[in-house]
Order: structure tokens, then C-alpha cells, then sequence
């Protein structure tokens, strides 16, 4: 199976916001690998359908194919490879959106675990992984280890070049945790370093998936210092952004609910319930595919 040309079909239905195509094709693809005993392909494959499921907020998916996976990996003795890890890590962040925190970290424990083993601690992909693990503890309500993995995220990030994009992912953690702490002012400009960050990369920053996370960062902590109507432009920026790249997910129905907190604050109550009856229905419309 040629493995490049599947990725460059895939990225061409992203890329179309070909959203409907895209899991006929995994499907498909899968299929493929697995009648051909073409297990490298395979494993990207999976990988793939982790992350897919995991932006559609189509857990239940996203962890049977992660046990495949992960279980056939085993069986090949690639668990103490890079591949392995990489795997654990993308299968964390899916327990983790789920909010199967315990199930997150005892993955991202084991990725660790390998990485240590294998890569240079200045390795860029630690950053990744610090991140990730980051947001798990900041879910978790334990900030400071949050605040330790971030900064070991950033140590890394700083001393790469055209990591723009990272950069501000991280800029976003971090503002989380200020916001966590009180510190909605130092979280807001941090967040708008963010924002400029995913803005000066194009269309590269466009497409990153935590660029509509900045944009909702930078609105709550304008409703936290009462700019309304800022707030409101930044929460509707993120939506948008949101529906272009992965549809009308869970994270979708959270920022409408944002948006009609902010639009009853500014007395539009008509706009309130428009945004409340959205989230409604893309929530139903999520229950129906687990």
C-alpha cells in the first residue's frame, strides 16, 4: 500500500473540508492495509482514525481503534519503539478529550517512559508531549505539575527555529493556568501573543487546531474583565474557525454555550437561545454516532 499517496488524499479532503469523506476512506484504507498484512500501513492508518475520531468527539471510536492498535503493535514487539509511543501519546490525547484523565496519563506516562529511552532530552518531540500532558494536569486541577510541564515544553520550543505555531500552543497552555490562578489580565496578553503567533504563520496557523483554542482563551478572558463585546467577536471567530476544520463537534457546542453566556450579559436574549438551541442539537447529533 502506498502510504504517502494515502496521507495526500486524506490531506486533500481536510483540505476540501471534505469532512464526510473522510471516514469511508479510513474505513476503507484499513481494509486495505489489513488484506495486504501490510502492518506499517496499518499502524498509520489507526493513527490517523485516533485523530479524526478524536476531533469529531467520536470517543468511542477513537478507543477501539487505539486498543487495536495498540494490541497488535505488542504482538509485532514495537513497544519500546518510537512508533509505539507515538501512538500512546495520540491515543492519551483522545482519553484525554473524553475526560478519561487517569486512562490519559498512565498513556502519556508510558510514552515518557519510552522517549526517555530513546530520544535526546532537547528532542522536539518531549515538547509535544509536554504539552499534552500540560493540558492533562490543568483538567486535572493540579497546577503546578501543569506549570512544570509547560515550561518544559517552552524550554524546548525556544531553541527551535520556525516553531511559531508550537510557540503559541504553548503560550495557550500556559494562559490557561493563569487563568486557573486569577490572573485573567497576564493570561489575556499572553493570549493575544498567541493569536499574532498563529496569525504570522498563514495558512499553516490557520489550520492548527489550537488556534481556535487561542481565539477562545482570548474571549473568556475578556468576559472575565467584563469587554463583552470583544469577548463575543473572539468566541464567534473560534467558531468559525472550529466548523471550517473539524465540523460541528463537542468543542463546537461548548463555544456556542459561551456565546450565548456572553450575548445574555450584553441583553441580547434572542441571540441566547439561538446559540443554546445550536449547542443543543450538535450535542444530540453527537449522542446519536457514539
Amino acid at each position: 500500500m502506498n502510504v504517502e499517496k494515502f496521507l495526500e488524499t486524506l490531506d486533500s479532503y481536510f483540505a476540501a473540508q471534505q469532512i464526510d469523506k473522510v471516514e469511508p476512506y479510513l474505513t476503507a484504507s484499513l481494509e486495505q492495509a489489513k488484506a495486504e498484512e501490510d502492518y506499517g500501513a496499518y499502524i498509520t492508518i489507526c493513527n490517523e482514525m485516533i485523530g479524526f475520531y478524536r476531533s469529531i468527539s467520536a470517543f468511542e471510536k477513537a478507543y477501539i481503534v487505539s486498543e487495536d492498535v495498540l494490541l497488535l503493535m505488542e504482538e509485532l514487539q514495537l513497544d519500546h519503539t518510537e512508533h509505539f509511543a507515538t501512538t500512546l501519546l495520540n491515543s492519551a490525547t483522545a482519553y484525554r478529550a473524553a475526560g478519561d484523565y487517569a486512562a490519559a496519563l498512565r498513556f502519556y506516562r508510558q510514552a515518557v517512559q519510552i522517549y526517555d529511552a530513546l530520544l535526546d532530552p532537547k528532542d522536539y518531540r518531549f515538547a509535544g508531549l509536554y504539552n499534552n500532558m500540560s493540558i492533562l494536569f490543568e483538567k486535572m486541577d493540579d497546577n503546578e505539575s501543569a506549570i512544570d510541564y509547560a515550561d518544559k515544553a517552552l524550554s524546548i520550543i525556544r531553541t527551535l527555529e520556525g516553531s511559531e505555531a508550537e510557540t503559541a500552543t504553548t503560550m495557550t497552555n500556559l494562559a490557561l493556568l493563569y487563568f486557573k490562578t486569577e490572573q485573567p489580565e497576564k493570561a489575556k496578553e499572553l493570549l493575544e501573543q498567541a493569536v499574532a503567533l498563529f496569525e504570522s504563520t498563514g495558512k499553516d496557523g490557520d489550520t492548527n487546531e489550537h488556534y481556535s483554542g487561542a481565539l477562545a482563551g482570548v474571549a473568556e478572558a475578556c468576559y472575565r474583565m467584563q469587554d463583552y463585546d470583544k469577548a463575543l467577536s473572539y468566541y464567534e471567530k473560534a467558531l468559525e474557525k472550529v466548523k471550517k476544520h473539524y465540523g460541528e463537534n463537542a468543542g463546537y457546542a461548548v463555544l456556542c454555550e459561551n456565546c450565548a453566556a456572553v450575548c445574555g450579559k450584553l441583553g441580547d436574549l434572542e441571540q441566547k437561545q439561538q446559540y443554546l438551541r445550536k449547542a443543543e442539537e450538535v450535542r444530540k447529533r453527537i449522542g446519536s454516532r457514539q
